[in-house]
């Protein structure tokens, strides 16, 4: 069940637990949604995400499983037992892997949506060249999307920059989830493919990852409210749908 109508998903990438609930008493359950991945659940643990659904965020449990389809079905099962609102699988898994975490997910009474990785937005073309991909990093990401649909996946994380042709070739019930987004004048970090949350939304984004310039803000709540306010002046997007 989730706590929250928003787009935004905070990625909490901290070394250290003060510093990330420091963070999370300034932020809004209602507003925005948590993502935890691997550094914070290698330090901290179940415990960790069990604490932030306790104050009422949704989860997104970034762990990019993958491994043997046995393996993978026992984790999402795992993360299921946490309350997480969502979690994620490697598309490259293979479709037998994805299918058997959906069936471990079906089983579960908490039933998170479950979507898959594609490519990596930190690489580019001959990033995937080089390590012996074929066809350009767009031309893998449809390639994966189509297996991970056929698969049972719920949607897919993806560079903003495909978003628009995902959506076409998927539909609109099929969902987006797009780090690499940078509010206008941000630095765009590590990632390499980058839009905005306005554009990223107005392509067809269903949920925007935004780390960096929420999270190091002087004031993160009022950089996740400008960001809201920028999303709700879409055309087609109702204001009332982002609040509680």
């Amino acid at each position: 069940m989730s706590n929250s109508n928003s787009p935004i998903i905070v990625a909490l990438d901290f070394p250290e637990k003060a510093a990330a609930l420091g963070l999370v008493e300034q932020l809004d359950p209602s507003r925005c949604r948590l993502k935890v991945g691997k550094e914070m659940f290698t330090r901290l643990g179940p415990d960790f995400v069990e604490t932030l659904a306790g104050k009422g965020f949704d989860v997104f449990l970034d762990l990019k499983f993958h491994d043997i389809p046995n393996t993978v079905a026992a984790a999402c099962s795992a993360a299921c037992d946490l309350g997480v609102w969502m979690m994620n699988v490697h598309a490259s898994g293979g479709r037998r892997m994805m299918e058997a975490a959906r069936e471990a997910i079906e089983k579960s009474s908490q039933s998170p949506l479950l979507i898959a990785v594609t490519i990596l937005t930190s690489l580019s073309d001959e990033d995937i060249k080089e390590v012996g991909y074929m066809g350009t990093a767009e031309e893998n990401v449809m390639r994966l999307a189509r297996l991970a649909s056929h698969s049972g996946m719920d949607g897919v994380v993806c560079s903003p920059k495909e978003v628009t042709a995902l959506r076409e070739s998927l539909g609109k019930d099929f969902a987006l989830v797009t780090p690499g987004i940078r509010p206008a004048g941000s630095a765009t970090d590590d990632q390499r493919r980058t839009l905005t949350p306005a554009e990223a939304m107005a392509a067809g984004s269903s949920y925007l990852v935004i780390g960096r310039p929420i999270t190091q803000a002087d004031k993160p709540m009022g950089v996740l409210l400008t960001i809201e306010s920028e999303i709700a002046s879409l055309p087609g997007i109702d204001p009332a749908s982002l609040n509680p």
